[in-house]
């Protein structure tokens, strides 16, 4: 790339030089401020690993913003998630993921839904149905009333015959 103008490359091409130019000099700590936000999607997600094992074969640390969460969890050790200025929760991805600290990480990384639940005794009851109060719910929380995070792959549908509502395809003639 050394005999190519800078509009001769390709945005992958691009942050490729800006990275190799960061590292040259030994840099054990590089900063890097959205480096993947102006690739377009097929691009952004071949750099994502290829940038992780430069890094890593470099022996070098970065700091990575991104508002991508996706691409937060898939190329860090570590993640730390802001809000206004302020750190919400720190940890590695898979802590952040399963665990998020806070309603507005639960909203940002996991995109999970949240909603209303009433103690019941063992069960928090839903408009969805019961859900059973975990060890970690009994240690951590006595309220009452809460909202619960749930994930769409946390779900499973059980059939409730005596139900009025239908889940089904709306394209189906039947």
């Amino acid at each position: 790339m050394e005999n190519r103008y800078p509009h001769q490359l390709s945005g992958g091409q691009q942050q490729r030089v800006a990275l190799a130019r960061a590292l040259a000099p030994g840099s054990s700590l590089i900063l890097l401020d959205e480096p993947l936000s102006n690739l377009d999607a097929q691009v952004r997600l071949r750099l994502r690993q290829e940038l992780r094992t430069i890094l890593k074969a470099a022996g070098a640390s970065a700091i990575f913003v991104t508002h991508d969460q996706e691409e937060a969890l898939s190329i860090a050790d570590q993640v730390a998630v802001m809000s206004q200025g302020c750190l919400e929760q720190i940890g590695t991805p898979e802590q952040i993921y399963q665990s998020p600290a806070s309603r507005f990480v639960a909203q940002f990384v996991t995109q999970a839904n949240l909603i209303p639940a009433q103690r019941r005794g063992s069960v928090w009851q839903t408009d969805l149905g019961v859900i059973p109060v975990t060890k970690t719910d009994r240690e951590a929380n006595h309220a009452d009333s809460v909202d619960l995070m749930v994930r769409q792959e946390d779900l499973t549908l059980v059939a409730d015959h005596t139900s009025p509502i239908v889940i089904g395809d709306p394209h189906s003639r039947s």
